[in-house]
């Protein structure tokens, strides 16, 4: 397999169209992409308490160079974040700000940050523009590429939202370097996920790698980064706002990970790309069971994630519930339409699609069988 190196990738959305720029160290002169954003020499940042303590710090300084002062708005950390009362805040705070429709916000931090800021972008005076500064790994290689924002509601998690493009994604694998072990496990679920839907052989450079990457090595980082968001790119220009069935694809892992995530309350408990991981490894044991993906491939699957301690079980999860339980959760999901639930399923590493033919009570009894009910 061949990585590129090439460190700008464009998503192709015609007059929507916008780079991803992927460089270590990139941040330190974030003045260089940001400066003309700057109206008046001023920009609005977004970012969360603790994104604030160690990467705007750096956002700030550079943005010092370029005579170019900053308004920050701090959200909590956290999935809690995504709700109606901090859209409410800030939407206000951007109102007191004077924001104006040629304005870009900037939103610094993971994927709350980005969806909430993001969605804020859509909704002040019918839609500003905004510039993603991922921090997270997850928001690296999948949130803060695609323009999907959003807030959660008591139904369920992204379910009030819009589609809304990012002028400019700025990616420094550097930032990787603050973050929990925790965290960035959570992140490589989501790279992991690029292989599995069709590129086996970067499946297998994940394999290889997972100790490097871990490790710190910025190379191996960076490297699966610009893999990640390239493959992302391209199922986005495809497909942009999943009407084909391509971008759907991109959900490898997410209708049984959501249903987690409710189960545990959208909370700390189990982090979004955790679950992500779970969803993912039930997924291609849901695959085997259904006669369609060989039991090795899903072991190779389930061997990974394991191997890099995120959770691949109902139990490893925190999740223990009927299966009843959990489908219940699912029928909340946003790719319900006319009372049927596509699913991604395997036929092997690297051959996801999508069917229409599973039924919810098969995938209850499936996960009853594994709680162990």
């Amino acid at each position: 397999m061949t990585i590129s190196s090439a460190n700008i990738v464009k998503v192709e959305l015609g007059d929507r169209s916008y780079d991803i720029h992927v460089a270590a160290g990139l941040l330190n002169k974030a003045d260089d992409y940001l400066t003309p954003y700057a109206r008046g020499g001023r920009l609005l940042i977004v970012t969360d308490d603790q994104v604030a303590a160690h990467v705007l710090p750096l956002i700030i300084d550079s943005l010092k160079k370029a005579d170019i002062s900053c308004a920050v708005f701090t959200l909590p950390h956290g999935e809690g974040a995504k709700s109606w009362a901090q859209l409410e805040q800030l939407t206000d705070w951007l109102l007191e700000y004077h924001i104006e429709r040629a304005d870009h916000i900037i939103a610094l931090g993971g994927g709350v940050v980005g969806d909430i800021t993001g969605f804020a972008a859509h909704i002040v005076k019918r839609g500003c523009h905004f510039v993603q500064i991922p921090t997270s790994l997850l928001a690296q290689v999948d949130s803060s590429v695609g323009g999907k924002t959003a807030i959660n509601s008591g139904a369920g998690k992204n379910l009030i939202g819009a589609f809304h493009q990012p002028a400019l994604v700025l990616i420094d694998p550097n930032v990787l370097a603050t973050l929990p072990p925790r965290e960035l496990g959570a992140g490589f679920a989501e790279v992991v996920k690029y292989g599995l839907i069709d590129d086996a052989e970067f499946f297998a450079f994940c394999e290889r790698e997972a100790a490097a990457f871990f490790a710190g090595d910025k190379d191996v980082q960076t490297q699966a980064i610009i893999h990640s968001v390239q493959a992302k790119a391209r199922i986005v220009a495809a497909d942009e706002k999943e009407l084909s069935g391509t971008r759907a694809l991109l959900n490898l892992g997410h209708t049984f990970g959501h249903a987690l995530e409710a189960e545990t309350g959208f909370s700390q408990r189990l982090l979004h790309g955790e679950a992500v991981a779970a969803g993912i490894a039930l997924a291609f044991r849901y695959s085997v069971r259904v006669g369609l993906c060989g039991e090795a491939d899903a072991q190779r699957v389930t061997a990974l994630l394991r191997s890099v301690n995120l959770p691949v079980s109902l139990q490893d999860a925190g999740a223990v519930a009927s299966g009843k339980t959990l489908a219940g959760h699912m029928l909340h999901d946003k790719k319900m339409s006319g009372g049927t639930l596509p699913f991604l399923l395997a036929r092997g590493i690297g051959k996801t699609f999508l069917s229409h033919e599973v039924q919810l009570d098969d995938v209850a009894a499936f996960l009853d069988e594994e709680a162990g009910f």
